[in-house]
């Protein structure tokens, strides 16, 4: 800063200039005006207004250095905003900045950059792919758009986007096997515990083209689909993912990724949780092999006959750590309302020897219960208002408890179809309340391995989240590598989220990450810097505390603002 003095025919008027760059150009900027000389005479009262006016921009530019300097800005309510210059910009993206360098995508994308010669920044272009879908999940178009929101703006061009696609399809196996050796690194273990689920995503297209096939939808739509099939850490972070055909057997998709894992991911020794539609006896036996084991839930239902009956034999049962046994039709609910019951065996089915634990909860009998209850509420009042929707029904859908006759209790044939809640299916569906079956070959604890495989729902809940915070769904890619970018993309800013929820102990809900992330917006002051325009709480206090820089200052100066930048790609 440096002192001005403009002299006219009348007066001398004191002023403090700085000298700023805008848009890479350097421009002077009057920070403040100290008055007339005359003025500044009678307010001196005999002190010299040259010398006082040099000494206070001395301490000016000393507090400016120190990010100590009031910041004085002039608006005209009679002046226009100048048309077509951006004012406001989000920095919620910053976080995910400072998680994605810790992950060393930037190399990453260096060393795609070198192998192929890139003419655009991979880095740039992939980078806001991630953060916009996790803050601004749209189309790839408006991903380009919304991406001029964040601070540092877009180093590319939207066919840059299209062009930066084929080639994270290309390499989306490299690019998993790098994030997971470089979270490796970054936390200083590996993963003995895997989880495995599928799910798959429909396209607002009716015609059948590459991958995109009719099969069996999650949504029960009448769209064409693609499978992803998932690898979850025990940690609850996403570590492989592919894509399949909408009409793949879901079965058949494990042990592809799963080789991949054991080929690029250095691991040969761990444990695969997945649920009972998964785990058919070629994926138990794949992993009844080299160091592996599987653990998977267990239809009691469809147990063969002499195990079931043992299975829900009221006696014999046992509590972890007692060796004591129980009935569990004379337990004191009121005492045991926590409290999960087992009992084991081994069996061999399909020459594979595997541990059967059946586990009885009086929280899981009544949970199954209620919703049991709610679904015969609307079986009968489907009976009787609604018959027309009776026609079709699934394996856990209300009108399984339907019954349809087309005779009278005297054996004629009746004209009209008789539709009737049918006790005995209730009845037979309640013998099984409370159970729970897990098959594994693993010697642990019981309650380690129910603990195990009680977390099962952090991948269908990763699931959740890419089809609705980010809106992964519908698919309106039609090439099949753009479609693999897509979802790979996507799986990495699932990753980049998780981290961020995991470093905030998991204290906050998904809505409110990504809506805070989404808020945290700032007004930019040309030569100054920053205004935050955000609501302070409780959440961003957390995000400040744990990634170390705070950016809740009543304004956030160029500097410190370049300070910032640098920390989170650091």
């Amino acid at each position: 800063m440096r002192l001005q003095i403009v002299e006219s025919k009348n007066a001398a008027s004191f002023y403090v200039v700085k000298t700023i760059n805008i848009d890479g150009k350097k421009t002077s900027k009057i920070i403040e005006k100290l008055g007339t000389r005359a003025e500044l005479e009678k307010k001196l009262k005999g002190r010299g207004p040259v010398e006082w006016a040099k000494e206070y921009v001395s301490q000016l530019t000393m507090q400016d250095k120190e990010q100590k300097r009031e910041v004085l800005v002039k608006y005209s309510p009679v002046k226009t905003i100048t048309k077509d210059e951006q004012h406001s910009f989000n920095g919620g993206y910053l976080f995910l900045q400072k998680i994605y360098h810790e992950l060393k995508l930037d190399k990453i994308c260096k060393t795609l950059s070198d192998k192929y010669k890139f003419e655009f920044d991979l880095d740039s272009v992939l980078s806001r792919l991630i953060y916009s879908r996790i803050i601004y999940p749209s189309s790839k178009r408006s991903t380009f758009e919304y991406s001029k929101n964040f601070i540092e703006q877009p180093k590319f061009d939207l066919h840059h986007v299209y062009r930066a696609l084929e080639f994270i399809a290309k390499e989306s196996d490299f690019i998993q096997s790098e994030l997971y050796k470089n979270r490796v690194d970054m936390t200083k273990k590996k993963s003995r515990i895997l989880y495995y689920d599928c799910t798959n995503y429909f396209f607002e297209i009716e015609q059948e083209e590459g991958i995109k096939q009719y099969g069996l939808s999650k949504e029960h739509r009448p769209n064409p689909i693609v499978q992803m099939g998932l690898f979850m850490d025990g940690d609850g972070i996403p570590l492989a993912f592919n894509i399949n055909s909408g009409n793949t057997n879901e079965q058949i998709t494990m042990k592809p990724l799963e080789r991949q894992i054991l080929r690029d991911f250095e691991l040969d020794k761990f444990v695969v949780c997945t649920d009972a539609g998964l785990s058919s006896t070629a994926n138990r036996k794949f992993n009844n092999i080299g160091g592996r084991k599987f653990i998977t839930t267990q239809s009691v239902k469809k147990l063969k006959n002499y195990d079931k009956k043992w299975a829900l034999d009221l006696n014999g049962w046992q509590l972890p750590g007692m060796h004591e046994t129980f009935d569990i039709s004379k337990i004191d609910e009121d005492k045991c309302k926590d409290k999960i019951f087992y009992k084991e065996v081994w069996i061999n089915d399909n020459d594979l020897d595997q541990r059967l634990i059946v586990t009885y909860s009086l929280k899981y009998r009544d949970y199954q219960r209620t919703i049991r209850n709610s679904q015969i509420e609307r079986a009968e009042k489907a009976v009787v208002h609604n018959q027309s929707k009776l026609k079709k029904t699934s394996q856990n859908d209300y009108k399984r408890f339907i019954s349809k006759t087309n005779c009278t209790d005297s054996g004629e044939l009746a004209e009209n179809e008789i539709y009737n809640v049918n006790a005995d299916k209730i009845a037979e569906e309640e013998k099984y309340d409370g159970f729970y079956g897990v098959c594994t070959n693993l010697e642990d604890d019981v309650s380690d391995i129910i603990a195990v495989n009680k977390r099962r729902w952090e991948i269908e809940e990763s699931f959740r989240i890419m089809k609705s915070e980010f809106k992964a769904r519908p698919v309106y890619l039609k090439r099949d590598d753009r479609i693999t970018a897509h979802f790979t993309t996507c799986f990495i800013s699932l990753i980049l989220y998780r981290l961020l929820e995991t470093r905030l102990d998991r204290e906050y809900t998904t809505h409110e990450i990504i809506d805070s992330l989404r808020n945290m917006n700032f007004f930019a002051i040309k030569g100054e810097g920053y205004l935050p325009t955000y609501t302070r709480t409780d959440f961003t206090d957390s995000l400040h505390e744990v990634f170390g820089f705070r950016t809740d200052f009543q304004i956030v100066s160029n500097n410190q603002m370049k300070n910032i930048f640098r920390n989170t790609k650091f």
